[in-house]
């Protein structure tokens, strides 16, 4: 399919599939007219792109992934474990603005 058709597929913009493209993290087929032709597979991989995306990680993080680094999933680990521990200080920050707004509302 081509590339107005994979965005509407896959739910993400043209311009971001193109993205993906220059980034090297999916290599669409191209017709004779050089049109990109997008696959069923390379719209799946746009999927888990796109959810690595949204999870905070980072395209460089997301490119090794897609060359087959074999540390991604130790990395994607340390990643999920620093964001605990900001998680763990923002819950904490929260408790103490709550605690100082129970001491200064009657």
């Amino acid at each position: 399919m081509r590339i107005g058709e994979a965005a509407r597929a896959s739910g993400v913009s043209a311009r971001s599939l193109r993205f993906y493209e220059d980034e090297g993290l999916i290599v669409p087929g191209r017709h004779e007219n050089g049109y990109r032709d997008y696959c069923r597979s390379t719209l799946d991989r746009v999927l888990v792109i796109r959810s690595l995306l949204e999870s905070g990680l980072s395209v460089r993080l997301i490119k090794s992934f897609a060359d087959g680094a074999p540390e991604f999933a130790d990395e994607v680990r340390r990643y999920r474990d620093r964001l605990a521990a900001r998680i763990t200080a923002l819950n904490e920050q929260q408790a103490a603005l709550d605690a100082f707004l129970r001491e200064v509302r009657p």
